[in-house]
Protein backbone atom coordinates (compact mmCIF):
# COMPACT_ATOMS: atom_id res chain seq x y z
CA UNK A 1 0.00 0.00 0.00
CA UNK A 2 1.60 3.32 -1.30
CA UNK A 3 3.04 5.84 2.17
CA UNK A 4 0.90 8.75 1.73
CA UNK A 5 3.11 11.98 2.43
CA UNK A 6 2.43 14.43 5.31
CA UNK A 7 2.26 16.95 2.96
CA UNK A 8 -0.71 15.40 1.42
CA UNK A 9 -2.55 14.61 4.41
CA UNK A 10 -2.58 18.26 5.03
CA UNK A 11 -3.75 18.73 1.71
CA UNK A 12 -6.79 16.34 1.99
CA UNK A 13 -7.32 18.07 5.90
CA UNK A 14 -7.58 21.35 4.46
CA UNK A 15 -9.95 20.52 1.38
CA UNK A 16 -12.50 18.92 3.67
CA UNK A 17 -11.95 21.41 6.27
CA UNK A 18 -13.07 24.04 3.11
CA UNK A 19 -16.07 21.71 2.06
CA UNK A 20 -17.14 21.55 5.83
CA UNK A 21 -17.14 25.30 6.03
CA UNK A 22 -18.84 25.97 3.00
CA UNK A 23 -22.06 23.42 3.66
CA UNK A 24 -22.15 25.17 7.08
CA UNK A 25 -22.49 28.56 5.18
CA UNK A 26 -24.75 27.23 3.08
CA UNK A 27 -26.97 25.82 5.75
CA UNK A 28 -27.12 28.91 8.11
CA UNK A 29 -27.85 31.35 4.73
CA UNK A 30 -30.58 28.58 4.27
CA UNK A 31 -31.68 28.88 8.19
CA UNK A 32 -31.85 32.57 8.03
CA UNK A 33 -33.90 32.81 4.37
CA UNK A 34 -36.27 30.62 5.83
CA UNK A 35 -36.46 32.81 9.09
CA UNK A 36 -36.39 35.91 7.43
CA UNK A 37 -39.19 34.50 5.02
CA UNK A 38 -41.53 33.18 7.98
CA UNK A 39 -41.05 37.00 9.78
CA UNK A 40 -42.38 38.35 6.30
CA UNK A 41 -45.32 36.49 5.94
CA UNK A 42 -46.24 36.76 9.54
CA UNK A 43 -45.82 40.21 9.64
CA UNK A 44 -48.13 40.88 6.54
CA UNK A 45 -50.63 38.62 7.96
CA UNK A 46 -51.03 40.32 11.47
CA UNK A 47 -51.51 43.74 9.88
CA UNK A 48 -54.22 42.72 7.81
CA UNK A 49 -55.73 40.85 10.75
CA UNK A 50 -55.74 44.16 12.78
CA UNK A 51 -56.94 46.15 9.80
CA UNK A 52 -59.82 43.88 10.04
CA UNK A 53 -59.17 42.66 6.09
CA UNK A 54 -59.82 38.65 7.12
CA UNK A 55 -59.98 37.36 3.10
CA UNK A 56 -56.04 38.29 3.22
CA UNK A 57 -55.14 37.41 6.74
CA UNK A 58 -56.81 33.86 6.14
CA UNK A 59 -54.53 34.06 2.68
CA UNK A 60 -51.33 35.32 4.09
CA UNK A 61 -51.66 32.88 7.25
CA UNK A 62 -51.93 29.66 5.42
CA UNK A 63 -49.16 30.60 2.68
CA UNK A 64 -47.10 31.22 5.85
CA UNK A 65 -48.21 27.58 7.43
CA UNK A 66 -47.99 25.87 4.25
CA UNK A 67 -44.31 27.28 3.54
CA UNK A 68 -42.62 27.42 6.56
CA UNK A 69 -44.32 24.43 8.76
CA UNK A 70 -42.11 24.40 11.34
CA UNK A 71 -41.03 27.95 12.62
CA UNK A 72 -42.47 29.79 15.17
CA UNK A 73 -44.40 32.39 13.15
CA UNK A 74 -46.22 29.69 12.12
CA UNK A 75 -47.25 28.57 15.77
CA UNK A 76 -48.57 32.02 16.74
CA UNK A 77 -49.78 32.26 12.94
CA UNK A 78 -52.10 29.23 13.51
CA UNK A 79 -53.42 30.89 16.68
CA UNK A 80 -54.43 33.97 14.41
CA UNK A 81 -55.83 32.22 12.04
CA UNK A 82 -58.29 30.68 13.98
CA UNK A 83 -59.58 34.39 14.71
CA UNK A 84 -59.26 35.29 11.57
CA UNK A 85 -61.35 32.04 10.14
CA UNK A 86 -64.07 33.59 13.23
CA UNK A 87 -63.77 37.26 12.35
CA UNK A 88 -64.60 36.62 8.92
CA UNK A 89 -67.38 33.98 9.39
CA UNK A 90 -66.43 30.73 8.54
CA UNK A 91 -67.44 29.02 11.76
CA UNK A 92 -66.64 25.51 10.67
CA UNK A 93 -63.03 26.56 9.88
CA UNK A 94 -62.34 28.41 12.82
CA UNK A 95 -63.57 25.08 14.80
CA UNK A 96 -61.54 22.74 12.85
CA UNK A 97 -58.34 25.23 12.94
CA UNK A 98 -59.12 25.54 16.95
CA UNK A 99 -59.66 21.68 17.19
CA UNK A 100 -56.01 20.67 15.19
CA UNK A 101 -54.04 23.08 17.56
CA UNK A 102 -55.46 21.32 20.27
CA UNK A 103 -54.70 18.23 19.31
CA UNK A 104 -51.14 18.99 18.06
CA UNK A 105 -50.09 21.29 21.08
CA UNK A 106 -51.43 19.46 24.22
CA UNK A 107 -49.17 21.38 26.30
CA UNK A 108 -48.78 25.03 24.66
CA UNK A 109 -49.61 27.79 26.92
CA UNK A 110 -52.23 29.26 24.64
CA UNK A 111 -54.08 25.96 24.69
CA UNK A 112 -57.25 28.10 26.43
CA UNK A 113 -57.38 30.62 24.12
CA UNK A 114 -58.23 27.79 21.15
CA UNK A 115 -60.12 26.28 23.46
CA UNK A 116 -62.34 29.43 24.03
CA UNK A 117 -62.34 30.39 20.17
CA UNK A 118 -63.89 26.96 19.76
CA UNK A 119 -66.28 27.75 22.32
CA UNK A 120 -67.25 30.82 20.93
CA UNK A 121 -67.41 29.66 17.51
CA UNK A 122 -69.66 26.64 18.38
CA UNK A 123 -71.76 29.41 20.10
CA UNK A 124 -72.26 31.81 17.44
CA UNK A 125 -72.57 28.96 14.71
CA UNK A 126 -75.84 27.94 16.43
CA UNK A 127 -78.37 29.87 14.65
CA UNK A 128 -78.43 31.04 11.32
CA UNK A 129 -78.64 34.66 9.92
CA UNK A 130 -82.12 33.63 8.79
CA UNK A 131 -82.92 32.45 12.39
CA UNK A 132 -81.66 35.54 14.28
CA UNK A 133 -83.50 37.62 11.94
CA UNK A 134 -86.73 35.81 12.58
CA UNK A 135 -86.36 35.64 16.22
CA UNK A 136 -86.70 31.62 16.29
CA UNK A 137 -85.66 30.36 20.15
CA UNK A 138 -82.94 28.30 19.75
CA UNK A 139 -83.75 26.31 22.10
CA UNK A 140 -86.17 24.79 19.71
CA UNK A 141 -83.57 24.22 17.45
CA UNK A 142 -81.03 20.81 17.45
CA UNK A 143 -78.41 21.78 20.09
CA UNK A 144 -75.45 19.57 19.00
CA UNK A 145 -73.91 23.07 18.68
CA UNK A 146 -74.77 24.36 21.90
CA UNK A 147 -73.49 20.95 23.51
CA UNK A 148 -70.64 21.22 22.23
CA UNK A 149 -69.94 24.63 22.65
CA UNK A 150 -71.03 23.90 26.68
CA UNK A 151 -68.13 21.07 26.72
CA UNK A 152 -65.50 23.07 25.13
CA UNK A 153 -66.18 26.25 27.63
CA UNK A 154 -66.23 23.58 30.79
CA UNK A 155 -62.88 21.74 29.93
CA UNK A 156 -61.75 25.55 29.39
CA UNK A 157 -62.56 26.17 32.76
CA UNK A 158 -61.65 22.96 34.51
CA UNK A 159 -58.16 22.80 32.64
CA UNK A 160 -56.91 26.27 32.98
CA UNK A 161 -59.50 28.16 35.77
CA UNK A 162 -57.55 31.50 36.16
CA UNK A 163 -57.48 31.79 32.20
CA UNK A 164 -58.71 35.14 31.20
CA UNK A 165 -61.38 33.29 29.36
CA UNK A 166 -62.49 31.84 32.12
CA UNK A 167 -65.19 34.45 33.51
CA UNK A 168 -66.64 35.03 29.94
CA UNK A 169 -66.56 31.04 29.17
CA UNK A 170 -68.32 30.64 32.86
CA UNK A 171 -71.18 32.99 31.57
CA UNK A 172 -71.77 31.71 28.04
CA UNK A 173 -72.50 28.43 29.81
CA UNK A 174 -75.17 29.81 32.05
CA UNK A 175 -76.50 30.72 29.10
CA UNK A 176 -76.34 27.48 27.27
CA UNK A 177 -77.07 25.90 30.21
CA UNK A 178 -80.27 27.30 30.33
CA UNK A 179 -81.48 26.83 26.68
CA UNK A 180 -80.54 23.36 26.87
CA UNK A 181 -82.67 22.50 29.92
CA UNK A 182 -85.63 24.34 27.91
CA UNK A 183 -84.78 22.43 25.18
CA UNK A 184 -85.96 18.67 26.87
CA UNK A 185 -88.46 20.35 28.48
CA UNK A 186 -89.88 21.61 24.58
CA UNK A 187 -88.99 17.99 23.64
CA UNK A 188 -90.95 16.53 26.68
CA UNK A 189 -93.98 18.83 26.15
CA UNK A 190 -94.14 17.44 22.60
CA UNK A 191 -93.80 13.36 23.60
CA UNK A 192 -96.98 14.84 26.29
CA UNK A 193 -99.05 15.45 23.37
CA UNK A 194 -98.31 12.60 21.31
CA UNK A 195 -98.94 10.41 24.66
CA UNK A 196 -95.62 9.26 25.16
CA UNK A 197 -95.37 9.49 28.95
CA UNK A 198 -92.41 7.10 30.04
CA UNK A 199 -90.23 9.64 27.19
CA UNK A 200 -91.93 12.70 28.71
CA UNK A 201 -90.69 11.62 31.69
CA UNK A 202 -87.60 10.80 31.06
CA UNK A 203 -87.04 14.00 29.13
CA UNK A 204 -88.46 16.04 31.81
CA UNK A 205 -86.05 14.21 34.27
CA UNK A 206 -82.98 14.77 32.26
CA UNK A 207 -83.71 17.91 32.03
CA UNK A 208 -84.01 18.79 35.68
CA UNK A 209 -81.33 16.54 36.99
CA UNK A 210 -78.51 17.55 34.19
CA UNK A 211 -79.04 21.28 34.32
CA UNK A 212 -79.56 21.68 37.87
CA UNK A 213 -80.45 25.41 38.69
CA UNK A 214 -81.84 26.17 35.35
CA UNK A 215 -85.13 28.74 35.19
CA UNK A 216 -86.26 25.42 33.22
CA UNK A 217 -86.68 23.44 36.87
CA UNK A 218 -90.14 24.64 37.48
CA UNK A 219 -91.81 23.46 34.00
CA UNK A 220 -89.72 20.58 34.33
CA UNK A 221 -91.66 19.17 37.36
CA UNK A 222 -94.45 20.86 36.38
CA UNK A 223 -93.58 17.96 33.52
CA UNK A 224 -93.07 15.59 35.54
CA UNK A 225 -96.14 15.97 37.62
CA UNK A 226 -98.70 15.38 34.67
CA UNK A 227 -96.75 11.95 33.24
CA UNK A 228 -96.68 10.63 36.41
CA UNK A 229 -100.74 11.11 37.15
CA UNK A 230 -101.07 9.89 33.03
CA UNK A 231 -98.82 7.01 33.87
CA UNK A 232 -101.25 5.78 37.09
CA UNK A 233 -98.68 6.69 39.42
CA UNK A 234 -100.31 9.62 41.99
CA UNK A 235 -97.59 8.86 44.96
CA UNK A 236 -94.74 9.41 42.48
CA UNK A 237 -97.27 12.57 41.09
CA UNK A 238 -97.29 13.52 44.58
CA UNK A 239 -93.87 13.77 45.95
CA UNK A 240 -93.00 15.57 42.53
CA UNK A 241 -95.88 18.53 43.98
CA UNK A 242 -94.48 18.77 47.01
CA UNK A 243 -90.69 19.11 45.39
CA UNK A 244 -92.36 21.30 43.10
CA UNK A 245 -93.97 23.66 46.34
CA UNK A 246 -91.14 23.74 48.42
CA UNK A 247 -88.64 24.83 45.52
CA UNK A 248 -91.56 27.47 43.92
CA UNK A 249 -93.38 28.41 46.50
CA UNK A 250 -95.20 31.00 43.85
CA UNK A 251 -96.21 27.95 42.07
CA UNK A 252 -99.40 26.84 43.38
CA UNK A 253 -100.59 30.36 43.99
CA UNK A 254 -100.15 32.34 40.20
CA UNK A 255 -101.12 30.36 36.87
CA UNK A 256 -98.03 29.42 34.40
CA UNK A 257 -98.12 32.93 31.37
CA UNK A 258 -98.47 30.89 28.29
CA UNK A 259 -95.45 31.43 26.07
CA UNK A 260 -96.52 34.16 23.52
CA UNK A 261 -95.95 32.90 19.94
CA UNK A 262 -94.15 35.27 17.73
CA UNK A 263 -95.76 37.66 14.84
CA UNK A 264 -94.15 35.24 11.98
CA UNK A 265 -95.94 31.97 13.24
CA UNK A 266 -99.41 31.75 11.38
CA UNK A 267 -100.66 28.61 12.91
Amino acid sequence: MPRIRPAKIAQYLAAATAIALLLAACGGKDERDTQSGAVILYERAHKALVGGDFSNAIRFYESLEARYPFSNQTRQGQLDLIYAYYGSGQMESAIDAATQFERENPIHPRVDYALYMRGLALFKGQQTRLQRWLRIDPAKRPQLDARESFSAFSQLIQRYPDSKYAADARQRMIFLRNQLAKHQNIVAQEYMRRGAYIAALNRAKFSLFSFDGAPATEESLRIMITAYRALGMQDLAEDTRRVLMASFPEAGLEPRQQEKKPWYKFW
